[in-house]
C-alpha cells in the first residue's frame, strides 16, 4: 500500500512539472503563432497543446477530487478554474482558450456524448412504470426551483431581461442523479423505496428540464428575431419537444432493432459504437433541426437504445456499449468541463453583490428541491423498494427523497453553458449573453455546492430516518 501510495505521488508530481512545461511552451507557442501569422495548416498548433493541457488538468483534478471521495467532475471544474486564474496572473493565451472556436466544439461534442450517456442510463420503459410518487416528486423538483430561482434572478439582477431571469430559473431545474446514485449505492441503499423514487424522479427531472430549456432558449430567439412569444408559441415549442421525443421512441422501439440486426452482421471493428455515436449525431442535428437544443436529440439517442438491442453484438462477445463508449467521452467530456471552468470569472467575486446572489441562488436551490419531497404519495409503486409505508406515504423518509434531488452537476452547468452562448439584445440595442461572466461564476458556485452537500446531508438523513424507524417499532411494542 505505501509503494502504490509513494508511486501515485511521483506521479503527480511529474504530471504537475509537465503542466507547467506546458503553461510556459504554451505562452511562448502562442507568440510564435501571432507572429508567423497563418500556420501553413488548417489547424493552429497551439489548440493541440491547449487541449493536451486541459485533458490533464481535466485528469488531475479528477483524480485529486477523487481522493478526496468527491465526484471527479468537480475536479475537472475546479482545475478549469484555477488555470483560468492564470490568466490573472499575466499567462495572457490562456485567454485564447474560452474562446477558441476548435475548443469549443470539441466541448459541444463532449457534453452532446454526455447527455447521450445519460440517456443510457435511463429506461423509457422504467420512465413510465415509476409510479405517481416519482411523477410529483419530478413535477414538484422542477417547478419550485423554477420559480425560486426566478424570482432569486428577478431580486439581484434587476436591470437583466427577464427572459435572462427566467433562464436563471431554468439552471436549477434539473437533477444529476450520479452523486446520489453513488451514495445510495455505496450505503446499500439502491433497493430501498427511498432510491426508487428518487431515481425515478430523476429521470422525469430531465425530460422536464430540457423541455423547459427547449421552450426558453426558443423565446430568447425569439426575441433576437424582434418577436415576442405568445402563449401558442411556448405551446408549439413544448408540443415540438414532446413529438420529437416521442418519435424518438418509436424509432428506437421499430427502426432501430432492424438496423442493428443488420449492422450485427459486420465484421469490421468498431460498428456497435460507430452505429450508436452516429445515431446520437443524428438526433442531435435532427433536434437541432427543428429549433431544439441537440443535448435533447443526444439524450433522446440514449434513451432508445436498449440492451436488447444489442444481442446480435453479444452473441459475438463484443463488449456493451457502455464500455466501448468510455474512451470516447474520458476524451471529449472533461474538454467541456475545464472549459467550463475556464469561463468563471474570478474578478467578479470582488464584488459583494456576487457573492451574495451566489448563496441565495444556492439557497434557492437546495431549498426547491426540499419542496418536491412533499410528492411521495401512495404505497410500493417506485418497482424497487417494496410496500412499505401507507396509503399517504408514511414509512417513506421524505427528507432523504428531498436530499437525495439536490445535486445539480453537470447537467446545471450544461444549461449555464448554454445561457453564455445565447445572447439578447441589451438596452443600448448591442448584444449581450444571456448568462454574463458573474452570472455564469454564480450558477457554477451552486452547482458545486449542491454537489458537495448531497453526500453528507443524504447520509445523515438516510440515518435519521432509520433512527426513527427503531423508535417506532420499539414504541409500538
Amino acid at each position: 500500500m505505501h509503494t502504490r501510495a509513494t508511486a501515485t505521488k511521483r506521479t503527480l508530481l511529474v504530471a504537475f512539472a509537465a503542466l507547467a512545461v506546458l503553461v510556459l511552451y504554451g505562452a511562448r507557442a502562442a507568440r510564435a503563432s501571432s507572429s508567423a501569422g497563418d500556420a501553413a495548416h488548417g489547424l493552429d498548433p497551439v489548440v493541440l497543446l491547449s487541449v493536451a493541457l486541459m485533458l490533464l488538468v481535466a485528469k488531475l483534478g479528477g483524480e485529486l477530487f477523487v481522493k478526496l471521495r468527491q465526484p471527479s467532475v468537480l475536479g475537472e471544474l475546479t482545475g478549469g478554474i484555477l488555470l483560468g486564474a492564470l490568466a490573472l496572473a499575466g499567462v495572457a493565451w490562456i485567454e485564447r482558450l474560452r474562446t477558441d472556436a476548435v475548443v469549443a466544439a470539441l466541448a459541444e461534442i463532449g457534453v452532446i456524448i454526455l447527455l447521450f450517456e445519460v440517456g443510457l442510463e435511463s429506461n423509457a420503459g422504467e420512465m413510465l412504470a415509476v409510479g405517481w410518487s416519482s411523477l410529483l416528486v419530478a413535477t414538484l423538483g422542477v417547478v419550485a426551483p423554477f420559480l425560486l430561482g426566478w424570482g432569486v434572478a428577478a431580486l439581484f439582477l434587476p436591470r437583466e431581461p427577464l427572459l435572462t431571469h427566467v433562464f436563471i430559473g431554468a439552471t436549477l431545474c434539473a437533477t444529476s442523479v450520479g452523486i446520489t446514485a453513488r451514495v445510495l449505492r455505496d450505503l446499500g441503499k439502491l433497493q430501498t423505496r427511498e432510491a426508487g423514487i428518487i431515481l425515478g424522479a430523476a429521470v422525469i427531472d430531465d425530460v422536464l428540464g430540457l423541455l423547459i430549456l427547449a421552450v426558453v432558449a426558443g423565446a430568447i430567439r425569439a426575441a433576437n428575431a424582434g418577436e415576442t412569444l405568445a402563449l401558442a408559441g411556448v405551446g408549439l415549442i413544448a408540443l415540438k419537444s414532446i413529438a420529437f421525443l416521442a418519435g424518438a421512441l418509436l424509432v428506437g422501439q421499430y427502426v432501430v432493432p432492424r438496423l442493428l440486426r443488420g449492422a450485427g452482421r459486420l465484421e469490421v471493428r468498431g460498428v456497435l459504437v460507430t452505429f450508436a455515436v452516429a445515431f446520437c449525431f443524428l438526433l442531435a442535428w435532427g433536434a437541432a433541426s427543428v429549433g431544439l437544443a441537440p443535448i435533447v436529440g443526444a439524450f433522446a439517442a440514449g434513451l432508445v437504445l436498449d440492451e436488447v438491442h444489442f444481442e446480435s453484438f453479444a452473441e459475438r462477445e463484443e463488449r456493451s456499449l457502455k464500455e466501448l463508449l468510455a474512451p470516447v467521452s474520458a476524451l471529449l467530456v472533461p474538454v467541456f468541463f475545464v472549459l467550463m471552468g475556464l469561463k468563471v470569472d474570478l474578478r467578479a467575486f470582488g464584488r459583494a453583490g456576487v457573492v451574495g446572489f451566489a448563496a441565495v441562488l444556492t439557497a434557492a436551490a437546495i431549498v426547491g428541491k426540499q419542496v418536491c419531497s412533499l410528492g411521495v404519495v401512495g404505497r410500493g409503486d417506485d418497482k424497487r423498494g417494496g410496500r412499505g409505508g401507507d396509503k399517504r406515504g408514511r414509512g417513506v423518509n421524505r427528507l432523504a427523497v428531498g436530499v437525495g434531488m439536490i445535486p445539480r452537476g453537470e447537467v446545471g452547468l450544461i444549461f449555464a453553458g448554454i445561457g453564455a452562448s445565447l445572447t439578447l439584445p441589451g438596452a443600448d440595442g448591442a448584444r449581450v449573453p444571456v448568462v454574463n461572466a458573474a452570472t455564469f461564476g454564480a450558477v457554477v458556485i451552486m452547482v458545486v455546492v449542491t454537489t458537495l452537500v448531497t453526500p453528507p446531508a443524504l447520509k445523515w438523513s438516510l440515518r435519521q430516518g432509520e433512527t426513527m424507524n427503531n423508535e417506532l417499532k420499539s414504541s409500538s411494542r
